[in-house]
């Protein structure tokens, strides 16, 4: 599925199923908590805590939900997300096409 068709059938499941968008700002507010979700997982995972019994512990499921949230952003402010991630690429590639190459700490 290309970001396109992902913004695509993002918007027809809530126009089907969700009735409409949550506002802007509260979408903000779930992205937030569902990085803040990914971020306890990694934390257990990969950091130094621990899983608590009964916490999830799969990363996709939350990392999907991020993704949700934010195309449902994209959707609700006009954002291609195809054509906004070839611009960040390009920005990228621009400005860091040495710097990584030439950092002795990698």
């Amino acid at each position: 599925m290309t970001l396109r068709e992902a913004q695509e059938r993002v918007d027809a499941w809530i126009k089907t199923y969700g009735v409409r968008y949550f506002s802007e700002l509260t979408n903000m507010a779930c992205l937030t908590e569902e990085v803040g979700e990914l971020a306890r997982i990694m934390a257990r995972r990969y950091g130094d805590q621990s899983f608590k019994e009964g916490e999830k512990q799969d990363p996709a499921e939350e990392m999907a939900d991020v993704l949700w949230v934010l195309i449902c952003l994209a959707n609700q402010t006009g954002v291609d997300l195809t054509e906004a991630l070839e611009k960040s690429f390009q920005k990228k590639t621009s400005r860091d096409k040495e710097r990584h190459k030439n950092n002795p700490k990698l």
